[in-house]
């Protein structure tokens, strides 16, 4: 299965490329007043606001480096609706993908309730891989004040 490889800090994690519709360069994003931690601002994605969020912010509690390898990364969700819609994340050295046996990831040994999100490992030559899920990446984000702060400026 093919995955995008992207990093906390020095910490190898991945995303399956088919849930990512799009890679983006950091282009200029709109700053959103009084944001909650993690909440990046939002971007004109082809014509529509596109709520984005920096999960350097959110998980390490500091924003992503501007970097040429930070990248927005655009993710396509079910809204409450039924409608589709887009979230872009802001993530770190997101200029690789990696082709990686799904069964060769194993559970981590322990359930960390404040990072639902983080999956399986992968003993890797990079080091431990952490697979994220992106539905529970958005529904961690969704739990507080973070979407509510998005929603009402998308």
């Amino acid at each position: 299965m093919l995955f995008l490889l992207f990093h906390l800090d020095d910490d190898p994690y991945v995303l399956e490329a088919s849930r990512v519709s799009e890679v983006l360069p950091l282009v200029r994003v709109k700053a959103v007043p009084g944001t909650s931690r993690g909440g990046f601002g939002i971007i004109n994605h082809r014509g529509a606001p596109v709520p984005v969020l920096d999960l350097s912010d959110l998980v390490l509690g500091r924003p992503a480096r501007r970097q040429l390898s930070t990248r927005i990364v655009l993710i396509r969700r079910q809204a409450m609706k039924g409608e589709p819609q887009w979230l872009g994340l802001v993530l770190e050295q997101a200029t690789e993908t990696l082709r990686l046996d799904p069964a060769s990831f194993v559970s981590p040994g322990h359930r960390n309730g404040a990072v639902p999100y983080l999956g399986p490992v992968l003993a890797h030559p990079r080091g431990l891989i952490h697979w994220v899920d992106p539905d529970r990446l958005l529904a961690h984000a969704e739990g507080g004040a973070l979407a509510r702060d998005l929603a009402g400026s998308a």
